[in-house]
């Protein structure tokens, strides 16, 4: 036999083996390995179930893909794995939830005003004008989206300090 015949009876060999497994014989030809018997599958469940499972087992997992595709798409499902739920905390004796996010108001002034803004400034690195405007157009938002309590509190004591009326939102 030439080595061409060869290879493209080993290639079809191989085709076939993909689509039914490899030593099973069907109406493909392909022969069943000596010493090997035929597996049986039973679920236990109907007849029906069994034959499904039997052929999806010969499937390959190129057609097994498209399968999967073809029941996402008739029952308008989507196939995934799942996804293990983290526990999540009760709430405490407060009742709510508790916040994760902070903002800094000034609420008003005070007498010293130059010391605000540079304190404005310092905690949030806006420029001068920028910062004079948001002293004087107060009560307004200095920082918000803190992720820490304490670094807003910080904050606060800051421009508590400087002479200004600050809330914690």
């Amino acid at each position: 036999m030439p080595k061409a015949e060869v290879k493209e009876e080993e290639k079809e060999t191989k085709v076939l083996e993909e689509k039914v497994g490899p030593g099973k014989e069907k109406e493909t030809g392909v022969k069943e390995k000596p010493g090997e018997e035929k597996s049986k599958v039973s679920s236990g469940k109907t007849p029906r179930i069994d034959e499904i499972i039997s052929t999806v087992e010969k499937m390959t997992v190129l057609e097994l893909s498209d399968l999967v595709k073809a029941l996402e798409e008739k029952f308008g499902v989507v196939a995934t794995a799942p996804v293990a739920a983290t526990p999540t905390a009760a709430p405490g004796p407060g009742g709510g939830e508790e916040k994760t996010e902070w903002s800094v108001y000034l609420t008003a002034i005070g007498e010293k005003k130059i010391q605000v803004i540079k304190e404005v400034r310092a905690v949030t690195s806006l420029g001068l004008k920028e910062a004079k405007t948001l002293v004087e157009e107060a009560p307004k938002p200095v920082r918000e989206g803190i992720s820490s309590k304490k670094e807003a509190e910080e904050i606060k004591a800051k421009l508590e300090a400087a002479g200004a009326t600050v809330e914690l939102k």
